[in-house]
């Protein structure tokens, strides 16, 4: 089947070219009909075009919209236009109930508003929502008409899985974390709400269910939903808000499913780096796991206020021996605990194994960061300790960062020595996306 390039054409010009068409020649009413029919099929996609004024309701009308951010000069946008127009009109034939299953585009270029809320870097990006919740991982996979068509049917399957017997419920991976249900009905507005969480975490957690007279012994007080952690069995943390209240029902499950620290690999190293947060990153031997477990409830007692900054997060010292070596550091260090803000990686300056729990020093630590304060002493020594200016000065109301905008002034800065105290370059950002396959916008990470 011959489609235009549409990347090309606008329907502006298809128009005009038939209507040219149309008075070099002389059809039939058949042949004329046929022809409106070709080139309205040719032509017709069932992407919707989202802006500021269409995409919230189009979100929320949809249980996943799929989105594809572009721009018209790309060459990858190009490419992937018609692939992801076609696999939208497929999905469309065998999901053609409406708020089901759509596609969308947003032109960044116009729609730059949504691109900046989106966190749009590099085009083309392909962004799913599924229950009016962002999924943060972005699609990676094969850019083919069939692989997006069975990324998108997969997003709809069944996210939770039946029981028949509680016994079953014993077996479950103690590695993975489990949210588990027991209901009288599936039928239920009860049911309904917990499936729609499943569907919303289902990268997070396993969902499972128990329906009906097998449910019986654990619904002594009726439907009931709880959390059961890794490497427990018994231990199962009950969810004692409304099961009807499925805002509620979903914050719960994010913060039992989704862990404050992670553990970063090769395989999510990529996805981590385009959240664009530093990483507060603890390099440990795989079998400490006391280590890790006590960074865990630092992190949870003390640097709270900070997750929507930083990024906390593990990784194998065995594994990750390159970024190690930069620091200046091997395997015989470890634990080894710095901050990775993409630009250079910063050591912890106080004994991991000592000091972790010190209250004051983590949070003084990414406080450093975020003033600036690590990267000014690594290229120009300790900050100087300043007299405050007398009153009746003329700096007297200057506030100090509004002096120094994070970087020292010095009148002999171009005669002064050069520093040998830079840190190491960021070895995460070399993990950034592939500049074979987007377009990057800017030099981010």
């Amino acid at each position: 089947m011959y489609s235009l390039p549409v990347n090309i054409l606008s329907d502006c010009l298809l128009v005009n070219m038939f209507q040219q068409h149309l008075k070099r020649q002389v059809f039939g009413p058949i042949h004329i009909f046929l022809t409106i029919t070709l080139l309205i099929k040719g032509s017709f996609s069932e992407v919707i075009t989202l802006n500021g004024a269409n995409i919230g309701s189009v979100i929320g009308s949809n249980e996943v919209l799929f989105i594809n951010f572009y721009a018209d000069w790309c060459r990858f946008s190009q490419i992937l236009t018609p692939v992801f127009e076609e696999a939208s009109n497929k999905i469309k034939e065998e999901f053609p109930a409406p708020g089901k299953i759509a596609f969308g585009k947003v032109d960044c270029d116009s729609e730059s508003d949504i691109a900046s809320q989106y966190h749009i870097s590099k085009y083309p990006t392909l962004k799913l929502v599924r229950n009016g919740q962002l999924i943060k991982k972005e699609y990676r996979g094969q850019r083919s008409v069939d692989a997006l068509v069975q990324f998108v049917k997969d997003q709809v399957r069944d996210s939770v899985q039946q029981h028949n017997t509680l016994e079953s419920m014993d077996e479950l991976n103690e590695k993975k974390r489990h949210i588990i249900g027991y209901f009288a009905d599936v039928n239920s507005d009860a049911y309904r709400l917990f499936a729609k969480a499943a569907s919303t975490l289902r990268e997070d957690c396993e969902f499972h269910s128990a329906v009906g007279p097998v449910a019986e012994p654990e619904r002594s007080m009726g439907d009931r939903v709880v959390y059961r952690a890794p490497q427990t069995s018994h231990q199962d943390v009950a969810y004692i808000g409304s099961l009807t209240d499925f805002d509620g029902l979903l914050r719960w499950a994010q913060q039992s499913c989704v862990p404050l620290v992670r553990e970063i690999t090769f395989d999510n190293a990529e996805e981590l780096t385009e959240e664009g947060l530093p990483f507060l990153i603890l390099f440990h031997h795989p079998d400490d796991k006391d280590i890790t477990q006590r960074f865990a409830t630092v992190v949870q007692q003390q640097l709270m206020s900070e997750k929507s900054s930083v990024n906390f997060l593990t990784a194998d010292g065995l594994k990750f021996k390159h970024p190690l070596h930069h620091l200046g550091k091997s395997e015989n260090d470890l634990p080894v605990l710095a901050i990775d803000s993409f630009r250079h990686m910063y050591l912890f300056p106080h004994n991991v194994k000592t000091d972790l729990e010190t209250p004051g020093l983590l949070s003084q630590f990414i406080a450093d960061l975020h003033s600036g304060k690590l990267h000014r002493e690594f290229h120009h020594g300790p900050d100087p300790t300043t007299t405050p200016p007398a009153p009746g000065s003329d700096n007297a109301d200057q506030k100090p960062e509004e002096k120094t905008d994070h970087i020292p002034h010095d009148v002999n800065q171009d005669n002064a020595p050069k520093q040998p105290t830079s840190p190491p370059e960021s070895t995460f950002r070399k993990l950034a996306p592939s500049r074979n396959r987007y377009t990057i916008l800017r030099d981010e990470l």
